[in-house]
């Protein structure tokens, strides 16, 4: 046992501390950007997409209210849908249109804050824009699918709801905010630092105690193909399950065995993985809550399938020498 306490007291503890303080200043600055309504700057940049894509003009009020809230922009959609304003091609088209949008909620409050502490700038980075290179492109999919296949036999503008309205403006005060966003980073800082240190230990115990190569040569053949090292079939079984574990798992090997471009590959598989666990537990609830079954279903298939195609390219483009 006293080893272990050692590996605490002179790895594990500083190094996680070391990372909550970059993530509590990361993760505050983040929020007050949020409360003080950066995110709807970048949502205006959804209102020149909708005209290409057939859309309503009242469609990218509903993007600009996924970047404040994905339940509420979905929401919206669906009540598009359920007024036919929008039938089922065109929902498809501006569920997917909505995807960066979505995303960079997720850039705000999790990835720049959470993810690029943990990973390294050069590494978070990267894979940050990766993602959001996926994202994007799932999108301009959406606007050329909307510009070819839509029409207006899929649209009817004079039924848009009366009571559709973009997110309410804030008129909450200096001090609000503050507290706002300090609240929400307490309860951010409170619900990684638990797993931050879990994880870091078992991996820590990992790299002290057993011979990683050895651990994972069953695994090389497919590591072999893809031509990552034998140590990302630990990391992704812990990222497909947990992004935040995931990263940390990578992080003490990101010099050696991984390079920043075989660290981002390896994460972006671990999300493949992740698929089949976020389908279960978060996209059928959420999906089906929203649509029904049906068009649920019809919704999650379009998602995953773009997603997994375009995370197969990034591969290409970050393995391919």
């Amino acid at each position: 046992m006293q080893w272990i306490v050692e590996l605490l007291a002179g790895t594990v503890v500083p190094r996680v501390a070391k990372i909550t303080l970059f993530i509590a200043v990361g993760v505050g600055l983040a929020n007050l950007a949020v409360e003080f309504g950066a995110v709807r700057y970048i949502a205006g940049l959804a209102a020149p997409l909708t005209g290409p894509a057939n859309l309503p003009r009242e469609v990218g009020t509903a993007i600009l209210t996924t970047t404040a809230s994905t339940t509420a922009g979905y929401g919206m959609l669906a009540e598009f849908r359920e007024s036919g304003t929008l039938d089922d091609r065109a929902t498809l088209v501006a569920v997917t249109i909505n995807t960066f949008f979505g995303f960079v909620q997720h850039i705000f409050t999790f990835y720049a804050p959470v993810l690029i502490p943990i990973l390294g700038t050069e590494v978070g980075l990267l894979y940050v824009g990766t993602r959001a290179a996926i994202a994007l492109g799932i999108t301009v999919v959406g606007v050329l699918a909307g510009a070819l296949f839509l029409s207006e036999e899929n649209v009817d503008p004079v039924a848009v709801p009366d009571d559709v309205e973009g997110p309410d403006p804030d008129e909450s005060t200096l001090s609000e905010k503050v507290r706002g966003a300090a609240a929400s980073t307490k309860d951010k800082v409170l619900d990684i630092l638990p797993r931050l240190l879990v994880v870091y230990l078992l991996v820590s115990v990992l790299v002290a105690r057993v011979d990683l190569r050895e651990a994972t040569a069953v695994a090389e053949p497919l590591t072999d193909l893809l031509g990552l090292p034998g140590a990302a079939v630990p990391v992704i079984a812990v990222f497909a399950f947990d992004t935040t574990s995931g990263a940390v798992a990578i992080a003490p090997f990101l010099d050696d065995p991984f390079t920043p471009r075989t660290a981002v590959a390896t994460m972006l598989v671990g999300g493949i993985v992740s698929f089949t666990v976020s389908t279960f537990k978060r996209s059928i609830p959420f999906q089906y809550g929203i649509w029904g079954a049906e068009f649920g279903s019809k919704v999650i298939a379009v998602n995953t399938a773009l997603k997994v195609a375009f995370i197969a390219a990034a591969l290409v483009v970050l393995l391919v020498p």
